[in-house]
């Protein structure tokens, strides 16, 4: 059985974590997979839209699997945090809008690949937390520097030190969730904002991604900056002119993402 499953439809990839049988843990075949799953993806034009989900209804992910890591030296442990940090920033980097489908359990490194994500829903009985403080180590795939720049320092801190675990009511009160949602909406939720992204021209939201993400870590006369290089990425492109013809004519633009 393949640990990550990933599937297109209507240029959306589906990513599914696919070790149910020990929630969604991840051992090092199953991060080299994702890897090069999501390297793939990230050259792919027909995908426009990525979702990450878990298989099974108990877990999106409960994280590192410990059963491995027992067995590991510490070179080896350096090596697989060093590789899940790497994946998840190769998440975070997509050019395509990510969208994770939280649908059970997310702590340590299964909460990470979440804040890795642009967007994240999750289903109402979904627990989730950065526990690893908990367990004599500390987050180390992005989770110290992620959440605190989407929730806040204090707030952060505050979950970070307690290893605090939420419930989805909670995560989506501190600012953690887009929204929550039943079980059997999940999937149809996360493809309904994948369609409301997919009526735009594909280059625009991918470069307005860029910009956001890029000058949010900057100074504003740098966010700027980097905001009109983008713009000027869209200038050239037969989406733009589309646009401007489809409103002269009274009717929907039809993209073509060149």
């Amino acid at each position: 059985m393949r640990p990550i499953l990933c599937e297109i439809n209507n240029h959306v990839a589906t990513i599914t974590l696919n070790r149910p049988e020990v929630l969604n843990c991840f051992n090092f075949e199953m991060l080299e997979q994702l890897e090069s799953t999501v390297q793939n993806i990230a050259t792919d034009k027909d995908v426009s839209v990525v979702i990450i989900t878990g298989a099974g209804e108990k877990a999106f992910s409960a994280g590192a699997d410990l059963k491995e890591r027992k067995t590991l030296n510490e070179q080896q442990v350096r090596r697989n945090v060093k590789k899940i940090g790497g994946v998840f920033e190769q998440i975070a980097e997509l050019p395509q809008p990510t969208i994770a489908a939280v649908n059970g359990y997310a702590f340590g490194g299964g909460f990470e690949l979440a804040l890795a994500c642009d967007f994240r829903f999750a289903v109402e009985d979904a627990k989730m937390g950065l526990t690893e403080t908990s367990m004599g180590i500390i987050p180390g795939a992005g989770g110290t520097q992620r959440l605190p720049r989407l929730i806040g320092e204090d707030k952060a801190m505050e979950l970070v030190l307690t290893a605090k675990r939420l419930t989805s009511e909670e995560a989506r009160d501190y600012g953690v969730l887009t929204s929550v949602t039943s079980r059997e909406q999940l999937i149809h939720t996360c493809s309904q904002l994948a369609e409301r992204m997919q009526q735009n021209a594909p280059v625009a939201v991918k470069q307005a991604k860029y910009a956001i993400r890029n000058g949010m870590n900057t100074d504003l006369h740098t966010g700027l900056n980097i905001e009109s290089k983008a713009y000027d990425v869209t200038i050239p492109t037969q989406d733009r002119v589309e646009a401007l013809t489809a409103f002269n004519d009274k009717r929907k633009p039809e993209f073509t993402g060149e």
